[in-house]
């Protein structure tokens, strides 16, 4: 069967969201519809349809006139089994001591690594996107320089390949605690299934909330490490909270910074209690390790 997509761009969320609402109207109807902030400090939204025969171009171009957006750009997606496709290519990644790898290349765990096993079909996390990896570097420099946590939480978590890493590296011992918490249902049940794969059920708790928000993340708190591997506007916003469910001594990584995003988001949280332990820029991303 044949997919169709028609993609367009335009200024400011509401905007985006009134178009995506006015977009599942169209007939023949969208099979999905989707709208993200672009990561390149733009400033603009993408609008996207997704159509199971060829879209209606005319109520497409009427639709973007009337939302102030750009013409929309339809293609035809070719028949492709994607899942298949991003198995080839997903290389396993090195971070630190860190390997992350999909079940096709277990064989090609190092012995001396610490494996976190994420499927090519999991999306976002698999530690290819310079944030993810940035992440997992920080930790490993936070242990080899002999820092250790009690409470830990994943904000954001994706995958959870992040709070894995912390479960991997702390044994029970010395780790009581750790969280992964996202705002999306379907990313907190592909952290649970994650975990399971992992063997770390019972180390790793994952949550639906927004932020911090939620009574189980406050009675943990305060945390001495923080992941919050968000988008910048998120990370300004929460700095306060951030930093207050931080113990004193404590550790916060962060990142889906962009480079240019990066003294803007360190000074946020250095004006929040916090100093700058360090950076590491990988690609268009930085990765920021703060300490309170």
């Amino acid at each position: 069967m044949a997919t169709f997509t028609a993609l367009t761009t335009l200024t400011g969320k509401d905007q985006a969201e009134a178009l995506a609402a006015a977009l599942e109207t169209l007939h023949p109807e969208p099979t999905g519809v989707g709208i993200f902030e672009m990561e390149d400090g733009s400033g603009l939204w993408e609008v996207g349809g997704y159509f199971d025969t060829d879209p209606d171009q005319a109520g497409l171009a009427l639709l973007a006139s009337m939302h102030g957006a750009r013409p929309f750009a339809i293609s035809e997606l070719p028949d492709t089994d994607w899942v298949a496709k991003v198995r080839r290519e997903l290389v396993p990644v090195e971070a630190g001591r860190f390997f992350v790898y999909g079940s096709h290349d277990a064989d090609k765990v190092p012995a001396d690594a610490e494996p976190l096993l994420i499927e090519a079909a999991m999306a976002f996390g698999t530690g290819h996107h310079g944030t993810t990896q940035g992440c997992l570097r920080a930790l490993d420099r936070l242990v080899g320089q002999g820092f250790a946590a009690h409470s830990v939480i994943d904000i954001g978590c994706g995958t959870a390949v992040l709070a894995m890493g912390a479960a991997r590296v702390w044994p029970d011992s010395v780790l009581g605690t750790v969280l992964a918490s996202d705002i999306d249902e379907v990313a907190v049940e592909v952290a649970r299934a994650n975990v399971i794969a992992n063997d770390l059920g019972g180390r790793v708790t994952c949550l639906e909330a927004m932020g911090l928000d939620h009574p189980v993340i406050a009675s943990a708190a305060p945390f001495d490490l923080i992941f919050a591997n968000i988008l910048k506007g998120p990370l300004i916003d929460m700095a306060g909270d951030v930093t207050a469910a931080l113990a004193p001594g404590g550790r916060v990584i962060l990142s889906g910074v962009l480079n240019e995003q990066a003294d803007e988001v360190i000074a946020v949280y250095r004006d929040a209690g916090n100093s700058l332990e360090y950076r590491e820029e990988i690609g268009d991303w930085t990765t920021i390790t703060l300490a309170k």
